[in-house]
């Protein structure tokens, strides 16, 4: 009987090892925060996008990038026609890349989007610019009508997926790796499109009354020739 009472013990405490091993809280997610965002139409018919993001890096990104480790972020906006007779049509949907990496020899942070590069001396000041979204054009005013509804959708994100094989298994176990923001949705109206300009239809100035020329063909009063005197 004693030795039952051990050996219930003992798996008692085994279990409840096992259980705290398996459900410990993990790690804390890092976090990126949506805010202030405007979606406005221009007069050359497009729509700007501008937003800022609130990164929190983790430790383990920091390190990771601070050794060359180039991270790519994504930026994914949508805009989404609802329909009650069928599925919401997806009207719009666009992507901007990030690439952020350390230079060791410079001791430069380099931010990349597109043909543009900008360098940092500090990861705090790569960040910064990157949490600053500004005129994205993202759609063409002419496809829409005015006054109308859609379902705005914005977020960004760390893409793991451009991350070497052995960070992404990584990523799947470690939050750490998760860096990411919810969906920020609003409902977005299309404003009425500028009124053209009237044309204003100039009248053609009014002729210039030039006087006649004199006439040439001048009477010559007559001259009468008298008679010789006798």
């Amino acid at each position: 009987m004693r030795f039952c009472r051990k050996l219930a013990k003992s798996l008692t405490v085994f279990l409840l090892a096992l259980f705290s091993a398996l459900f410990v809280m993990p790690a804390a997610a890092a976090e990126i925060d949506v805010r202030n965002v405007q979606l406005t139409a221009v007069e050359d018919g497009g729509f700007l996008l501008s937003a800022d993001f609130a990164i929190d890096f983790s430790p383990r990104l920091e390190e990771a990038v601070s050794k060359g480790l180039a991270l790519h972020f994504l930026a994914e906006f949508e805009l989404t026609r609802p329909r009650w007779y069928w599925f919401d049509e997806k009207v719009v949907k666009s992507q901007q890349t990030w690439r952020l990496t350390y230079h060791a020899l410079t001791r430069q942070y380099r931010l990349s989007t597109g043909a543009l590069h900008q360098s940092f001396t500090s990861l705090d000041e790569a960040l910064r610019v990157l949490s600053r979204l500004r005129n994205w054009q993202v759609g063409e005013r002419e496809r829409f009508a005015s006054g109308e509804n859609f379902a705005a959708a914005l977020r960004m994100r760390l893409d793991t997926s451009q991350l070497p094989k052995p960070f992404q298994l990584e990523a799947l176990s470690n939050r750490e790796w998760v860096l990411a923001s919810e969906w920020k949705r609003w409902v977005f109206t299309v404003p009425a499109a500028p009124a053209a300009a009237p044309a204003v239809l100039s009248s053609p100035a009014p002729a210039s009354v030039v006087a006649p020329p004199p006439a040439t063909d001048a009477v010559t009063p007559a001259v009468t020739v008298g008679a010789d005197a006798k």
